[in-house]
């Protein structure tokens, strides 16, 4: 898989090109090299500014991660242009960048993307206006969804092959891909698998079948985290990506997910939908290596099933 598609590798926007290189010469944390290999007596401040203000690349790629791992033969580049890409939003939180891709997280109650119906503000054109700050040609490209009212983890493509590569081969370079959700209700076995098939309604509302009523097949696998106070924290893992996929498959368990206004029971404790994509792992599209992104369960979906003292 890595040298076809390094092969067809299209030419994408690369690393700035006023930087200073420092080449890694042992096994050292990002941080740690900063302030003693590259550019040694500088505070831990300072090499904190330099990660924050998204500066640092690591092989060409941006890295804010203070511990992230070197390797000998590594390059450390430290732009010279400094803060002309840094990311500011408090409905996103960008992850990671390289010339390919982007991945971020996104918040509850923002649109992956505009539909024809809704026109307000996206995921889409919040990183659309990001990416034209360095030139004004460039674009993204949207890989994948997240309802609306559902926060957690996205890919986003910048440019039209890397899109349609990780699009045609989603199953294969997406390894791990899962979700954490609070739903009503103590669910009883410790983990399980829902299969059925969904189709929507004339009102565009979707309801599952246990047999092949002409809809998507969908099979969803759970497990409980913990139990506590009649609810119950979940991780879930999808074979198959189906709109609403995990809201339908909660409700027909009789647990629905917690603040679901559409396929709950009326409980919303914490403001919300208690649906969060924490795991994502691929393998990038055009390198071949395996990418691993998780972040912490939401504390409010924590709160929920924290034991209370009796």
């Amino acid at each position: 898989m890595n040298k076809n598609n390094k092969k067809d590798a299209p030419r994408g926007p690369r690393a700035a090109s006023r930087y200073t290189t420092y080449p890694v010469r042992r096994r050292v944390a990002l941080m740690e090299f900063l302030m003693e290999d590259a550019m040694a007596g500088i505070s831990r401040t300072k090499a904190k500014t330099l990660l924050s203000h998204r500066v640092v690349y690591v092989n060409q790629n941006i890295v804010t991660q203070y511990d992230y791992p070197l390797e000998p033969g590594m390059k450390v580049q430290i732009s010279k242009a400094r803060g002309q890409k840094e990311f500011r939003s408090s409905l996103l939180r960008l992850v990671y960048e390289d010339a390919y891709l982007l991945v971020v997280e996104k918040r509850e109650g923002l649109l992956s993307i505009a539909t024809s119906r809704e026109k307000e503000r996206t995921a889409y054109s919040i990183l659309t206006e990001y990416v034209k700050r360095s030139a004004r040609e460039h674009r993204i490209y949207i890989v994948h969804r997240l309802d609306k009212d559902t926060s957690g983890l996205m890919v986003f493509a910048k440019d039209e092959r890397t899109k349609r590569n990780l699009q045609d081969n989603w199953t294969k370079l997406v390894t791990d891909r899962r979700y954490v959700a609070v739903v009503t209700g103590e669910v009883e076995k410790n983990n399980g698998t829902i299969e059925s098939w969904l189709k929507d309604n004339k009102v565009f509302v979707s309801y599952s079948s246990d047999f092949d009523n002409g809809g998507d097949h969908a099979v969803t696998h759970y497990n409980v985290v913990r139990r506590a106070n009649g609810y119950s924290l979940l991780e879930l893992k999808l074979d198959t990506g189906r709109k609403n996929q995990i809201r339908v498959h909660m409700q027909d368990m009789g647990h629905p997910i917690v603040g679901d206004a559409k396929y709950g029971n009326g409980e919303d404790p914490i403001g919300r939908l208690a649906l969060h994509a924490f795991r994502l792992w691929f393998y990038h599209p055009v390198t071949g290596e395996l990418m691993k992104f998780e972040t912490p369960y939401p504390a409010s979906f924590r709160a929920l099933v924290q034991m209370r003292e009796r």
